[in-house]
């Protein structure tokens, strides 16, 4: 009854399954992948979590935090501004750009290093943030995870000095 489970068991090992093994190599195991999708949904959560959780701070911190939030969308309103005042006045407009023809080219060197200074630091900052928390997800993880159970190795058969080596005898005989 059991000399097909024996067959494999021999072939496999004890702990192994041929055939979800091979099931596997041409479809994805559900559990795995549901296990996978489950801890993808709890590290999300996690960061969401992080992000929403906020330490009380005081008015100055507050004010500096609303003033560092001002360049970008300035930066975007103003944009469009200029766009609506060339329209709408198109002298006032081109008196302003000449102006602007005007400042010396080191000065527009300066201004383009301090605000890529300024928005590389920002995006320097979060990226590192980023990682931290994706590290330390990892790291989570894989302390949840249980570790493989190690196939046991198929012990080599150590010959006697007695026993005769079939081997070594052919050679003998071919030697003589």
């Amino acid at each position: 009854m059991g000399l097909i489970g024996g067959i494999f068991t021999a072939l496999f090992g004890a702990r192994r399954n041929a055939v979800v093994e091979t099931v596997e190599a041409f479809r994805e195991n559900a559990e795995g992948r549901a296990e996978r999708a489950s801890d993808h949904r709890e590290a999300v959560l996690a960061q969401f979590a992080a992000e929403m959780a906020q330490a009380r701070r005081g008015r100055w911190d507050r004010f500096i935090d609303g003033l560092n939030r001002l360049p970008r969308p300035a930066m975007a309103f103003g944009t469009l501004g200029l766009i609506g005042a060339a329209m709408a006045d198109p002298a006032w407009f081109a008196a302003r750009m000449e102006g602007l023809a005007l400042v010396p080219e080191p000065l527009w060197w300066l201004m383009g290093a301090i605000v890529s200074f300024y928005f590389g630091a920002r995006m320097q900052v979060t990226g590192q943030g980023y990682e931290r928390e994706m590290i330390a997800a990892l790291a989570r993880m894989r302390a949840r995870r249980p570790e493989p159970v190690p196939r046991e190795a198929p012990q080599p058969r150590i010959a006697r000095a007695n026993e005769p080596n079939a081997a070594l005898e052919d050679w003998r005989r071919t030697q003589a």
